[in-house]
């Protein structure tokens, strides 16, 4: 079933359980793809969606880092619990091992020798793993993995 389907059912399902927490944080995720939809003047496929839900994740752990450090546990907890919900839409999150095999074989399908090619390894390895892992933990790996090629 498309994401959108999903989110459209899961949205009457919270309405009749009287959930406000997912109604409201579904019609986010709706209202952030609707304007993703407007902007891009298309109808997004899963993959779109997909970037959109990664994109409020991100905000969300952002937003919660922020709160944290302004001892705003209230917001934290609102945070959390939006976060929770936007990622039971997101595909399985690669663990470490499984990025660090992808990493290696991209870095050998690109033939990369050293910190000068990780502009090439990104671009092989983020269609790949794009809403499956954190852009900053995938740059991480690349470096690392870079570095010891450099060096070994």
């Amino acid at each position: 079933m498309p994401l959108q389907e999903r989110l459209n059912e899961d949205l009457r399902d919270a309405m009749r359980k009287g959930d406000g927490v997912r109604r409201s944080t579904i019609r986010l995720i709706r209202s952030a793809i609707g304007y993703e939809q407007i902007e891009q003047h298309k109808t997004l496929e899963d993959d779109g969606v997909i970037a959109v839900l990664a994109k409020m994740v991100k905000q969300r752990q952002e937003s919660i880092t922020e709160f944290k450090k302004g001892n705003r546990p209230d917001l934290v907890a609102k945070e959390e619990a939006e976060l929770a919900i936007i990622r039971q839409y997101m595909p399985q999150q690669l663990t470490q091992e499984e990025l660090s095999s992808l990493v290696r074989q991209a870095i050998a399908e690109v033939g990369a020798k050293g910190m000068t090619d990780m502009g090439k390894v990104m671009g092989k390895l983020m269609p790949q793993v794009r809403g499956k892992a954190d852009g900053a933990a995938v740059s991480q790996a690349v470096r690392d993995a870079l570095a010891g090629v450099s060096s070994g």
